[in-house]
């Protein structure tokens, strides 16, 4: 890794420091680190930004780090350390922010109908915090509907996926026609097309049910769309081209 740059290797030591930190300490550092919804008690304002550097376990912080290690490097060689490290943390907090606001709107549907079933705010309250629900809350919305409410007042964020997917659109749109290797099937493919099939299939699991684990997939998407919305802005105000340092 001689070609490793400077903040890139920051970033890296940075979230190998958190993962030390959850083997040796436990759980209670993703109460204090991990992005809780603003409305649970274990929210806390610095959580946006320290949820990025947290990872659930070793595959996971691995193809983070080794994505942004590919794709970081090159970009922070173009714009240099500012711009990177502005480019990194905005598009993480991009990604954040629309998996809250779709908690949000999820979260406020199921309000509406308990309200409407003549549930009181107290016992809406309990059922986010507890899980607890009547019968007729079942009948009347359906046990999986409940479910996804519940889960999304509990939910816990973590990883740098939502600013690496922001890298990866950067990448595709400054090296469109670079050569990617899949891993499965392990066939070439151009940036430009591998990135845009990348957030599609985010996208499809997003909106089914295929999903392969507790993936918030439309933080990856937030991430990808607040990449677009600064390279576009970037290359309209010709700040391409400058460097920041």
């Amino acid at each position: 890794m001689r070609n490793l740059t400077e903040t890139v290797k920051h970033l890296l030591i940075i979230n190998g420091i958190f993962f030390l930190a959850t083997l040796s300490l436990g759980d209670i550092t993703y109460d204090w680190f991990a992005l809780h919804y603003p409305e649970n008690p274990k929210f806390q304002l610095w959580q946006p930004l320290t949820h990025m550097f947290m990872h659930g376990d070793l595959s996971h912080i691995f193809f983070n780090m080794f994505g942004l290690y590919m794709f970081g490097v090159p970009l922070e060689r173009m714009w240099g350390k500012q711009k990177f490290i502005f480019f990194y943390i905005s598009t993480g907090l991009g990604a954040a922010a629309l998996q809250l606001v779709l908690y949000a709107l999820q979260m406020g549907m199921i309000q509406d109908q308990l309200f409407e079933l003549g549930a009181s705010s107290a016992e809406v309250l309990k059922f986010f915090q507890t899980g607890y629900y009547s019968a007729l809350w079942e009948e009347a919305i359906g046990e999986q509907f409940l479910a996804s409410g519940y889960r999304a007042y509990q939910s816990v964020m973590v990883g740098a996926s939502g600013a690496l997917y922001g890298v990866l659109v950067a990448f595709a749109w400054l090296f469109p026609n670079s050569q990617l290797m899949l891993l499965f099937p392990p066939i070439p493919i151009r940036a430009k097309f591998f990135v845009p099939l990348l957030i599609l299939s985010d996208l499809f699991f997003g909106f089914t049910s295929y999903s392969i684990g507790p993936i918030a997939h439309f933080a990856h998407v937030g991430g990808a769309l607040a990449g677009l919305v600064m390279m576009w802005y970037w290359k309209r105000n010709q700040f391409n081209q400058n460097r920041w340092d």
